[in-house]
C-alpha cells in the first residue's frame, strides 16, 4: 500500500507537527501529545478534554477550539492515549471551573481516563466524565464492554462545548453531554477495510463483492456481511437500525459521516437516501452534517448518527464554533 508518510513510527508526530504549522491558534505539544486551544485556560469556563487513538481524524484534535474542546490527547494509531497526557491536558485548560472528560466507550480509553481523573483530582482539578456509547450495531465487541462510542462523540463535544462557552457550570455541562449521548444512536457500514501504517495491509478481510453492516471504527465486526448493496438499500438498513432503537418523537440532528475513504459525491448521495428514509418514517431533520468527521484511516464506508434534538440542543448546536474541522457563526 502507498501512503503519504515518512516512516510508520513517526506518523502521529509528523501529523501533529503539520497541525501546529497549519493552525497557530492551537498550542501543539508534539512530544507529549497534547493539543490545546491557545487562549486556554479561559477564566471562569468549564473545560472539555477528549482524546483517543489516532487514525480517526479530525476527531479529536480537529475539534479543539472555541465552542468545542479545550484540549485533545491523541494516542498512537488505534491506541488509547495514556493517563499522563490527559492529566497534562486537564492542568493546561483548567480555570478553576472544572474539566469534563468526554470518553468514547473503548476499554483502553475508559480505563486510562478513569486513572487520569483520579490523578487530576489529586492535583486539585475538579473532574466530571461522560461516556459516549451510541453504536446500536452490537452490544459488545473486540474493544468494548457495552456499546461502542462513534459518531455521537461529535454531537456531545459540540453541544456540551457550546454550553461551556456560555458559562454553564460543570454540573450543567455534564448533564447536557449525557443528554446528548442518551438521545443519540449510530450505525456504520464498511465497503472496504482500512490499512494501518504499521501493518501496511488491510486490517481485516472483506471480499470485493461484500460489505460489513454495523462495523466499528477500528474495523471491528458488525452484525453481518452481505453481498454489495445500493446506497438506497444500505440507507434502509442503517436508518431503520438507528430508529428502531432511538424511536425519536421529534426532529433530529443527522450526521452522515465518512469513514475516510469515501468521496463526498457518494456521501451526499447517501444522505439523500437517509433523508428519504427519515421522511418516510415521519422524522423531521432539523440539521444535517455530511463529511468525514469520525474516520477510520482509509476505510471505505460511512456511518449514520441521529440525535433527537429539543430547542435547547438545537440552540447549542447552532452556537458559534471555531475549530480546524468544524466552523460556523461569527
Amino acid at each position: 500500500m502507498k501512503m503519504l508518510i515518512n516512516v510508520p513510527e513517526t506518523v502521529v508526530a509528523d501529523a501533529l507537527r503539520g497541525m501546529a504549522a497549519a493552525h497557530p491558534e492551537l498550542t501543539v505539544d508534539v512530544e507529549r501529545r497534547v493539543v490545546v486551544r491557545r487562549d486556554a485556560p479561559v477564566a471562569g469556563k468549564v473545560a472539555l478534554v477528549s482524546g483517543g487513538g489516532s487514525g480517526h481524524e479530525p476527531l479529536h484534535a480537529g475539534f479543539v477550539g472555541p465552542g468545542m474542546l479545550d484540549a485533545a490527547c491523541p494516542g498512537e494509531v488505534f491506541t488509547s492515549p495514556v493517563p499522563d497526557q490527559m492529566v497534562r491536558a486537564a492542568a493546561a485548560v483548567d480555570s478553576g471551573a472544572g474539566v469534563l472528560f468526554v470518553v468514547k466507550n473503548y476499554t483502553g480509553d475508559v480505563l486510562n481516563f478513569e486513572m487520569a481523573a483520579e490523578l487530576a483530582e489529586d492535583e486539585g482539578v475538579r473532574i466530571a466524565r461522560v461516556l459516549v456509547d451510541d453504536d446500536v450495531a452490537v452490544t459488545d465487541s473486540l474493544y468494548t464492554a457495552g456499546r461502542r462510542g462513534t459518531g455521537a462523540t461529535l454531537f456531545v463535544e459540540k453541544i456540551a462545548g457550546a454550553a461551556a462557552e456560555e458559562g454553564a457550570p460543570l454540573e450543567r455541562v455534564e448533564a447536557v453531554a449525557r443528554r446528548v449521548n442518551e438521545r443519540s444512536r449510530s450505525f456504520g457500514v464498511a465497503l472496504g477495510a482500512c490499512t494501518t501504517p504499521a501493518k501496511g495491509s488491510p486490517t481485516f478481510d472483506l471480499p470485493p463483492g461484500e460489505l460489513e453492516l454495523g462495523v466499528g471504527i477500528h474495523g471491528e465486526p458488525g452484525r453481518e456481511r452481505r453481498a454489495m448493496m445500493t446506497a438506497r438499500e444500505i440507507a434502509d438498513v442503517a436508518v431503520e437500525a438507528v430508529l428502531d432503537d432511538l424511536r425519536p418523537s421529534g426532529p433530529v440532528l443527522a450526521l452522515v459521516n465518512g469513514m475516510g475513504g469515501t468521496p463526498l459525491l457518494e456521501l451526499y448521495g447517501f444522505h439523500a437516501e437517509v433523508a428519504r428514509v427519515l421522511g418516510e418514517r415521519g422524522v423531521p431533520v432539523a440539521r444535517a452534517l455530511v463529511g468525514n468527521y469520525v474516520t477510520s484511516l482509509d476505510m471505505a464506508g460511512c456511518s449514520v448518527t441521529l440525535c433527537e434534538a429539543d430547542e435547547e440542543l438545537l440552540r447549542l448546536w447552532d452556537a458559534p464554533v471555531r475549530t480546524a474541522a468544524l466552523r460556523w457563526g461569527p
